[in-house]
C-alpha cells in the first residue's frame, strides 16, 4: 500500500511538473508573423484577430486565408459571402450580418441576391423547424425527396 502511494506521488508530481514547464514561444512568432499577414493583406489587423490568444491567430488566419478570401477554391467569393450572410442571419450575428453584406457586395452581390440569399436562409430554418418540430421520418423524408429529384430529372430529359 505505501508503495503504491509512492509511486502515486511521484506520478503526480510528474504530471506537476509537466504541467508548470512553460510553452516553447513559437506561438507567439506565428502570431506575430500571422499579424504581419493581416496587416499586408487587410490594410490593418481588425481588433476580432486582436481578442483570440496569440497561440489562436495564426490558425484563425490561416482558416480565413485558406477558404474565405482564397480565389482558387470551388466557390467563387460572391457565393461564400452570400452563405456567410445567409448563416449569420440564422445564427443570428449582426457583426457577421454586416461583414458578409459587405464583403458580398464587395464580390459584385447585388442587392437582389442578397435578399435572395436570406429569403433561402429563412425557407431553410422554416422547413427544418417544420420537419424537426413535426419529427417527420428521416428515412421516409429522404425516399420521398430522391423521388422527386427523379421526376424532376425526367421531366428535364
Amino acid at each position: 500500500m505505501l508503495k503504491w502511494k509512492i509511486q502515486s506521488l511521484v506520478m503526480a508530481a510528474g504530471v506537476g511538473a509537466l504541467l508548470t514547464i512553460a510553452p516553447a514561444k513559437a506561438e507567439d512568432a506565428s502570431a506575430t508573423a500571422a499579424y504581419k499577414d493581416i496587416e499586408a493583406t487587410l490594410g490593418s489587423v481588425p481588433d476580432m484577430f486582436k481578442t483570440l490568444p496569440d497561440v489562436a491567430v495564426a490558425g484563425a488566419w490561416a482558416e480565413i486565408k485558406g477558404v474565405q478570401l482564397n480565389p482558387s477554391t470551388a466557390l467563387d467569393g460572391k457565393t461564400k459571402e452570400l452563405m456567410g450572410l445567409a448563416v449569420a442571419a440564422q445564427i443570428p450575428c449582426q457583426y457577421c450580418v454586416y461583414f458578409h453584406t459587405q464583403a458580398a457586395k464587395l464580390n459584385g452581390a447585388t442587392d437582389e441576391e442578397i435578399k435572395e440569399a436570406l429569403a433561402m436562409a429563412a425557407i431553410v430554418r422554416h422547413w427544418s423547424t417544420m420537419l424537426n418540430g413535426s419529427q417527420i421520418d428521416l428515412a421516409t423524408f429522404k425516399q420521398q425527396a430522391d423521388e422527386v429529384f427523379a421526376a424532376v430529372k425526367a421531366k428535364s430529359n
